[in-house]
């Protein structure tokens, strides 16, 4: 099996509340605008970024990625700030989550794979176990990850309750959760004092464009309201318009080059194949796409596969590298020669099953964490699979065997609750 480097620590995880009512909410932005840093959040930033370095890539030169939540495709295509953001950009009409609930899909977006896991509980993954992180900084490409509301760089908590600025009355609300913010759960990232300062907040963000020094490849999550999660798909349109709408006209965030994929984690009814709204944006969208539908199939492992494609990076092994599931953002594979795979609607997976995947994160169903099963494959960037030093890497899920059944005894992968 792979083996674990580090012995978690225990972490108090707070109970965390749900929202009232959606319709209690009206929108406030935190700050008086994004690039302003705000008391409204847990402490000043008093540090920058220096990312000034840019490695060119084929199609794009920046990548960020904004997830939002739990939005069914017609709901978000029906609200007019979608409607107006569509005219801005390239719709993706065909782009799915891969299951339920939220922290599987997170994980694997920057991981390949949600390891079995069908929960938002509180777990870590261990640091032998690559990321986009090592596929990024092996071609010395800068990365940050921004989460709204996240109190300290690389807070390691469940959740973190602060002022309630929506509400000055009420009590202090958990705008962030761990859940989304995925760099944090994977070890070699969190536990590794060399990139724990790019699991910055937004306060952090405001300073950084300020600074001029964003990062090459961004992952940002919005708070609990702002992304619809506990609101309204109304709610977070205000977010929008508060925070996005500005940063598209500032050439410090949108710059010559740039490609912004705003997307959702997953759709609200469980019971429908799994598709989510989800548009690029940016400068380095080619001219000729603005305004326009892209149907081909795509979902969140295509953020993996499309960035190796563009910088000609090394692949994870995983699900960036199943070809069915990862096709290419269709404008980036014209410029990097890749061939996507035509997926007709009646062949492609079902992607709302949830519990049903046998794996590391799955208690129920508990495999050890393995190694890629083909280490030799050549993924959309044209280079073979990426191997950390510390990968045991005769352990694959072909030889792992039968599945066990972990609930009635201690789980290597929880980090558990305070008493």
């Amino acid at each position: 099996m792979l083996r674990s480097l580090l012995v978690f620590g225990v972490i108090c995880a707070s109970s965390v509340p749900r929202a009232l009512a959606a319709t209690a909410w009206r929108f406030s932005g935190p700050a008086t605008s994004p690039t302003e840093q705000t008391g409204n959040y847990t402490g000043f930033s008093n540090n920058t970024l220096q990312d000034t370095h840019v490695v060119k890539g084929k199609a794009f030169n920046r990548f960020i990625q904004i997830w939002l939540e739990n939005t069914d495709f017609e709901d978000a295509g029906s609200t007019p700030a979608w409607e107006n953001l569509a005219k801005r950009g390239l719709l993706l009409s065909s782009y799915h989550s891969l299951t339920h609930p939220s922290e599987p899909s997170y994980i694997a977006s920057v991981g390949g794979d949600f390891w079995g896991l069908h929960n938002d509980d509180y777990y870590h993954i261990p640091e032998n176990v690559s990321t986009v992180i090592d596929l990024l900084e092996e071609k010395n490409i800068s990365w940050a990850t921004y989460q709204e509301n996240m109190p300290t760089d690389a807070f390691y908590g469940y959740s973190h309750s602060s002022t309630n600025y929506l509400n000055s009355s009420a009590v202090d609300y958990p705008f962030y959760m761990r859940k989304h913010n995925p760099l944090e759960i994977y070890d070699s990232v969190s536990q590794n004092p060399a990139r724990q300062g790019r699991i910055r907040n937004f306060n952090d963000f405001a300073n950084d464009v300020v600074n001029g020094s964003l990062s090459q490849w961004i992952f940002v999550t919005p708070n609990m309201v702002n992304d619809a999660h506990d609101t309204t798909t109304d709610f977070c349109a205000d977010f929008l318009e508060y925070w996005l709408y500005p940063l598209l006209d500032d050439d410090r965030f949108n710059s010559d080059g740039t490609i912004i994929v705003l997307t959702f984690d997953e759709n609200e009814t469980y019971a429908k194949q799994n598709r989510v709204y989800t548009l690029v944006l940016g400068k380095g969208l080619p001219r000729h796409l603005v305004g326009k539908t892209d149907d081909t199939f795509y979902t969140h492992y295509s953020l993996l596969s499309t960035v190796e494609a563009n910088w000609g990076l090394k692949n994870l092994g995983r699900n960036d590298v199943n070809k069915t599931m990862s096709n290419v953002f269709d404008f980036v594979a014209k410029k990097s020669g890749y061939k996507n795979v035509h997926v007709p609607e009646e062949k492609r997976p079902q992607l709302n099953v949830t519990g049903v995947f046998a794996g590391p994160l799955n208690p129920q169903m508990y495999l050890p964490f393995y190694a890629p099963e083909d280490l030799q494959i050549k993924g959309a960037g044209g280079q073979g699979v990426y191997v950390a030093d510390s990968l045991d890497t005769s352990a694959k899920y072909s030889t792992l065997g039968d599945a066990q059944n972990l609930t009635t005894t201690p789980y290597p992968w929880i980090v558990e609750e305070e008493s």
